[in-house]
């Protein structure tokens, strides 16, 4: 049985675009060039820039621009540009000087730029969510499971490739929020999960399994920040203390064709 898998970010994300429901949700995000920068950190002030193709947050970096009052009172306030990839951080006085090294950093790959989210904290580290939507044995999209991912120290990503920890949904969220509250984003994390998987399926229609990469901001605002078509399971049996829910994952994913190992190079996130 054929599960159809990706690559392209760009591609996924003109598909979500289409639909006027969750367009909302998609941060504003062009194909990279020096004007697109430009733009962008002119509006959002913070951007990720990130590979169109490509997995586990490998070459996922950030720009910030920062403005500085000159010493003159009438004068301009002039920017700076802060520059952040793996554990580096580095400063940049001009677009021009920041766009060379981005396209240095580059090697040939097409690049995407989005627009930055700030995401909640859990002891002061940036987290986000991932929701498991997969095709059940009759054919329905169904959500199956959410799980939190919190950022390795001095880390802009989350990924478990690069150190970040998978940690439960609901104490992370309720640092934050009431119960209550919390549950209510769950509910809608799961429908935005088999709506974005049913958008995709019009134009992948052996698609059988999604993982949706989600960041809360401060507002409790709901961003989808990527859409990986072939997600890591082994989160939800780790995590899960309730062995019925990865037995559900198990169950569908089998059902599908998806095999499962247990080799320790399986447990990478994408």
């Amino acid at each position: 049985m054929t599960i159809q898998r990706v690559a392209s970010k760009w591609a996924k994300t003109k598909i979500l675009l289409q639909n006027k429901g969750l367009a909302s949700y998609v941060p504003s995000t062009r194909q990279y060039s020096l004007e697109a920068l430009e733009d962008m950190l002119g509006t959002h002030k913070l951007v990720y820039i990130k590979p169109d193709r490509g997995t586990y947050g490998i070459g996922v970096m950030s720009v910030e621009q920062l403005n500085s009052q000159n010493a003159d009172a009438n004068a301009d306030t002039t920017a700076s540009y802060k520059l952040r990839y793996e554990q580096k951080n580095e400063m940049f006085s001009s677009l021009e000087s920041l766009h060379k090294t981005l396209s240095t950093l580059f090697q040939g790959q097409e690049y995407l730029i989005q627009q930055g989210i700030h995401l909640l904290r859990h002891e002061g580290r940036p987290f986000d969510l991932r929701v498991l939507t997969q095709k059940s044995p009759s054919g329905q999209w169904v959500s199956t499971g959410i799980i939190g991912r919190v950022a390795a120290k001095n880390k802009i990503i989350t990924n478990h490739h690069s150190g970040g920890v998978v940690n439960h949904y609901k104490p992370l969220m309720t640092e934050h929020m009431t119960a209550e509250e919390a549950e209510n984003i769950r509910k809608e994390l799961k429908v935005l999960g088999t709506n974005v998987a049913a958008q995709l399926q019009k134009s992948y229609p052996n698609l059988k399994e999604i993982g949706l990469d989600v960041a809360i901001d401060g507002r409790w605002n709901i961003w989808i920040l990527e859409v990986n078509t072939k997600p890591a399971l082994f989160p939800f049996k780790k995590y899960f203390k309730n062995p019925s829910i990865y037995k559900q994952v198990k169950k569908y994913a089998a059902a599908y064709g998806r095999k499962l190992s247990s080799k320790k190079k399986a447990k990478k996130t994408g």
